[in-house]
């Protein structure tokens, strides 16, 4: 992969798509037909199930947090969910994007030369995302770690639900410009060290 800077309104936070140079795939193998393309397979489900997961997590620490909020879930049992389900969604994230990046982008991109530049967007989101995972993870252990008074611990998770909230919609712009570069490459060449 190619080691060019991302321009700005390419960045996670700014783009709305992926490039129309970077689209012909998807338009050639438009998500509808995934499901029935002959080469799809179970390392392509399962990758989109993983990101499926990715977002109900997110929507459940969504919810978890409203709930504590509005004083529904008591601040010790919310604790115990956000200290699973947040733990869950940022180390999983991790992982997911340390394979990408060390073993799907590399091989993907050498299979189709002009994608190139779109896993080199994917990746650069990866390092954008480290950042904001880190940010939720410390917005989220203030919230663990407040002792519950209802006043304080009201407003460190109202502070991370405002995070969950920025985040939401970067994540899911990631994910669904990678699932529309990586399944159609997939879908397309096969690879063996894929199936």
């Amino acid at each position: 992969m190619i080691d060019m800077p991302i321009p700005d309104d390419l960045s996670l936070s700014q783009r709305s798509g992926l490039p129309d140079a970077l689209r012909s795939l998807i338009e050639a193998y438009p998500r509808a037909g995934w499901a029935q393309n002959p080469n799809y397979s179970q390392l392509i489900a399962f990758w989109l199930d993983r990101h499926l997961m990715f977002r109900r997590l997110l929507d459940q620490l969504d919810s978890d947090a409203k709930s504590a909020m509005d004083r529904i879930e008591e601040p010790d049992q919310y604790k115990r969910k956000l200290h699973r389900f947040g733990g869950m969604l940022i180390n999983e994230l991790h992982g997911h994007h340390q394979i990408e990046d060390a073993q799907y982008f590399p091989i993907m991109s050498k299979l189709e030369k002009s994608a190139e530049r779109g896993f080199d967007i994917l990746d650069a989101d990866h390092h954008s995302l480290d950042g904001i995972l880190s940010d939720l993870a410390n917005s989220a252990n203030a919230v663990l770690q407040h002792d519950g008074a209802a006043g304080g611990f009201i407003d460190a998770t109202a502070a991370l639900k405002g995070q969950l909230d920025a985040f939401r919609p970067m994540l899911n712009r990631h994910l669904t410009d990678e699932e529309e570069l990586v399944v159609p490459v997939l879908l397309k060449y096969d690879p063996p060290q894929f199936r």
